[in-house]
């Protein structure tokens, strides 16, 4: 069948079945998760909705990895939602994101599509399918102050004492892992009565990658980033006036790359713990999302390193036949 059939066949087929609202692409850093929705997007005819925690943010492009040329297929741009909607500086919580995400789902389903949910946040995924009820946490100041002289792995076990609903793949600085107490903390007192909107029925697909393969692909990248000029994309943003602490708590590149351009590490180990950082990250979102297969959300896995077609056709055969 030709591609053009395809698209139009599955695409009617989908929309129909009341248990298919919504497609999502879920896998670890690293594992083309960007390519494939927009590769699939493109046989859909359809649009993508981000779901990244950091790529909401205006100006930190090469850190968060926003690589817009992987939106370009069969010579169109695939259109991608909740990207650059923040300044940078600010602080973009799981409670905006769900309203802005069925805003955008809505829109979309009103054009007669169906959206392809993508990212490698799973708070904001497991959020949007499960419909949590999320009020927006405020801050609990005499908390902070409590913990704000305790180390990572202690802020760590805090958080493991409770019955997370935050997501601790994000979990890569103290104040992050601070907020994320803050959050749990309220929750114990402010247990969610009921849900703020109707959970959706997703096809969820996960590319799964080799672990030696996502290791060598994100230590490659990491170069690659570091000479288009991630450094300076840091200098610029403390230029700007953006405080060095926020940048910081944004984790990762962000939080090595300012930690560096700040003279609080050396070029090589800033390189050496950045990439360990990366992997570890990598890591903890495998743990997130086969948590969510154990917290009743199936994933049907797909091997990362087949050829694009095959991918795209073996979720076309899953739109069709096992929804």
């Amino acid at each position: 069948m030709r591609p053009g059939n395809v698209k139009k066949e599955s695409l009617h087929y989908a929309l129909n079945m009341e248990t298919c609202q919504l497609i999502t692409i879920v896998g670890p850093t690293a594992s083309g998760k960007t390519a494939f929705a927009a590769a699939l997007a493109d046989r859909l005819d359809t649009e993508i909705i981000s779901a990244d925690s950091r790529q909401v943010y205006r100006g930190m492009d090469i850190g968060t990895g926003k690589d817009r040329n992987d939106y370009r297929v069969n010579g169109r741009w695939i259109p991608c939602h909740l990207i650059d909607i923040c300044e940078p500086g600010t602080q973009y919580n799981v409670f905006e994101y769900q309203h802005d995400f069925f805003r955008v789902y809505r829109q979309i389903r009103e054009q007669g599509k169906l959206p392809v949910l993508c990212g490698g946040t799973g708070l904001y995924i497991e959020a949007v399918l499960k419909g949590f009820r999320l009020p927006d946490v405020p801050r609990n100041q005499a908390l902070r102050e409590s913990l704000k002289t305790k180390s990572l792995p202690e802020l760590e076990k805090i958080l493991a004492s409770y019955k997370t609903l935050h997501n601790k793949t994000d979990v890569d600085s103290p104040q992050r892992a601070i907020r994320a107490i803050e959050i749990e903390a309220y929750y114990r007192q402010c247990v969610p009565q009921q849900n703020d909107y109707a959970p959706l029925h997703s096809l969820v697909i996960g590319l799964d990658i080799d672990r030696e393969r996502r290791r060598e692909r994100i230590s490659q990248r990491l170069r690659i980033r570091l000479e288009q000029g991630m450094v300076d994309e840091v200098r610029g943003l403390l230029a700007s006036g953006i405080p060095p602490e926020a940048l910081i708590s944004y984790g990762l590149e962000y939080k090595y790359l300012t930690l560096y351009v700040t003279g609080q590490l050396n070029c090589d180990e800033m390189t050496a713990r950045l990439e360990i950082a990366i992997h570890q990250f990598a890591k903890r979102q495998m743990t997130w999302f086969r948590g969510m297969e154990r917290r009743g959300i199936p994933i049907r896995w797909i091997d990362a390193s087949l050829p694009m077609e095959e991918k795209i056709e073996q979720t076309i055969v899953s739109i069709k036949y096992e929804l």
